[in-house]
């Protein structure tokens, strides 16, 4: 065998003597190596030898650490070019593999290009185009007419891509598809590496699942383990719900999303919003956690219901959403406002519950008691009644002091969603200060009964009817004492009115925000092809190419990067303190 190898030299050097008068200068230069082959002298390719395949043995051609298999080599020695055709097979070491129909390989440039069937592999992923550019000394691989590649887990397909093979990474380009088993990604631009798995998208992206869509313009996936962080107008659709924040954080296995900074939760079912700076959802289970300036917004009747506590807790499907704010639980709404240390709301039931030193205005009446119900008619969606169990004590300031009404339970009674009757009853017990037509006092009474009934318009007292009076007298101002206006258990809290929905966050702490660090552009890579004129290329004479076919197209689709990205400054705004509530 290494005879025949030695004979074969001594055959190419004598024909190299006879073809190129300058042999051995080229000699001196020339790296493209032939190991084997059968040699073919062709008087109508005078500048080549050919090179065809014997029996089992395809044509072998080294450089500098490239190796190449064909059927048939046209090796061009003056270009320092070789033509391959027929199982064209490149390889790189042990890391990457090209084989198609037809190949260049350009020595002088260490530039090739393969057409017909290409395929690129390396050790985790696989690659088919039509057409492919390598370009040795940029260690880079460049198509625009369309590939796939298949991935351990996914396969993406794109009309431009480039493949680095320093970083082990692709630069997918204009009409990107990742295709997966579990969800289809769609973006302009994808750079996947192939040792991790991991994706970066740039541009308007979805990822799209039975269960759920991701929307992003800024985002990195893991396409082994299904999870993710989104940013730059980023969202998480599932059935009825979407989720938007700064950022956002997704694990499709175990169906959990987290939210961060300036985040909205829309439940488009049941008409309502929640909004915060930090949020957990679970799917699966239905429920969301949400805080730091946490409120949900419900719409009722062309006006907006607003619930705000330190923490808001979502859980129930859609048909049985329960609401549970903790600690600093406060509610508003245009004509009525309350707090309490926390809140149960039960949509089914139509019921809000207010637990723990409940206070709530209607107008200028604050009703106070151990806990307070509110009850939503399920068909209207209109408030119907409002109930305070024990200690039950009603208060409306009046000008020369307070009329008060207490007993064990009280009932309020909603027209169009406005409290207009009032019932008290049980060991009942009013001070009022009663005025003529004019405004002008007449006197105090200070009544005991077993049940009392109070009419409202305007929100303002208009009436009360005393059922069963046990004791009660109208005095004059001048008659009755000032330590006996104010009835046992008696406590204003007139101070702590919501007059407006931004009074839901009177007196709290302005939470710290997290700064997010956000995903990088990548920076500017140069072009594949440099920018030389046409007219410049040196292109050897028996290339397929044509000088159009190496170099850029201007309408071609280009990657974003920090250096040409407009917004980029515009994105990265400061974290704001507050938050504004509409």
């Amino acid at each position: 065998m290494q005879q025949n190898s030695q004979k074969l030299k001594i055959i190419v050097l004598a024909f190299l003597l006879l073809i190129t008068p300058n042999f051995i200068f080229a000699q001196e230069t020339q790296k493209v190596d032939i190991q084997s082959g059968y040699l073919e002298i062709r008087p109508d390719f005078p500048d080549a030898a050919i090179w065809t395949r014997e029996a089992n043995t395809q044509v072998y051609i080294v450089h500098e650490g490239i190796e190449m298999w064909c059927d048939q080599a046209y090796v061009y020695m003056k270009d320092n070019f070789v033509k391959a055709f027929g199982n064209v097979r490149i390889s790189q070491g042990d890391t990457l593999t090209l084989n198609s129909k037809y190949g260049e390989y350009n020595g002088n440039t260490q530039f090739a290009f393969a057409s017909g069937n290409v395929i690129l592999k390396e050790p985790n992923t696989t690659l088919t185009t039509d057409t492919l550019y390598f370009d040795r000394i940029k260690q880079q691989a460049f198509y625009r007419s369309g590939g796939k590649v298949i991935d351990t887990a996914s396969i993406l397909t794109s009309r431009i891509g480039r493949y680095y093979a320093e970083t082990k990474k692709y630069q997918f380009l204009s009409n990107v598809v990742l295709n997966n088993p579990e969800y289809v990604i769609n973006t302009n631009q994808l750079d996947f590496f192939t040792e991790t798995g991991n994706a970066y998208l740039y541009g308007p992206s979805t990822i799209v699942s039975e269960t759920s869509t991701v929307y992003c313009e800024r985002g990195f996936y893991d396409t082994r383990e299904d999870y993710g962080y989104f940013m730059k107008n980023a969202r998480i659709d599932y059935d009825n719900r979407s989720v938007y924040g700064d950022s956002l954080y997704f694990n499709r296995k175990s169906s959990f999303a987290s939210a961060t900074n300036n985040i909205k939760v829309l439940d488009t079912l049941n008409n309502s919003l929640i909004k915060g700076h930090y949020a957990e959802v679970y799917r699966e289970k239905d429920s969301v956690f949400i805080t730091k300036r946490a409120v949900a917004i419900t719409l009722r009747d062309k006006d907006s219901i607003y619930i705000h506590a330190d923490t808001l807790r979502i859980t129930g499907k859609p048909d049985n959403r329960i609401l549970k704010g903790f600690y600093g639980a406060r509610i508003y709404k245009s004509d009525m406002s309350g707090k309490s240390d926390s809140i149960y709301v039960s949509e089914k039931m139509g019921i809000t519950k207010m637990i723990n030193r409940p206070v709530m205005w209607s107008g200028e009446s604050q009703m106070t008691g151990d806990t307070i119900h509110i009850l939503t008619n399920k068909k209207t969606e209109k408030l119907d009644s409002l109930k305070v169990f024990k200690n039950a004590f009603l208060i409306q300031k009046d000008s020369s002091g307070y009329n008060q009404v207490k007993g064990e339970i009280l009932i309020g009674l909603f027209t169009n969603n406005e409290l207009d009757t009032i019932n008290i009853n049980r060991n009942t017990e009013v001070i009022f200060f009663t005025r003529n037509d004019k405004d002008e006092l007449v006197g105090i009474n200070h009544s005991q009964s077993s049940s009392i009934q109070i009419t409202l318009e305007a929100q303002e007292i208009q009436t009360i009817r005393f059922l069963r009076t046990v004791d009660g007298k109208l005095h004059p101002e001048s008659q009755f004492p000032e330590n006996a206006r104010i009835l046992r258990g008696f406590e204003w809290r007139g101070e702590e009115r919501l007059l407006s929905k931004q009074d839901l966050f009177k007196g709290k702490p302005i939470p710290i925000l997290p700064k997010i660090t956000g995903i990088p552009l990548p920076d500017l890579e140069e072009e594949f092809f440099k920018e030389i004129p046409a007219k410049d290329l040196i292109i050897p004479e028996a290339s397929q190419l044509l000088p159009k076919n190496l170099q850029n197209d201007p309408k071609d689709f280009k990657p974003l990067s920090k250096k040409k990205e407009v917004d980029e400054k515009s994105e990265k705004k400061d974290n704001e303190s507050d938050q504004k509530i509409e």
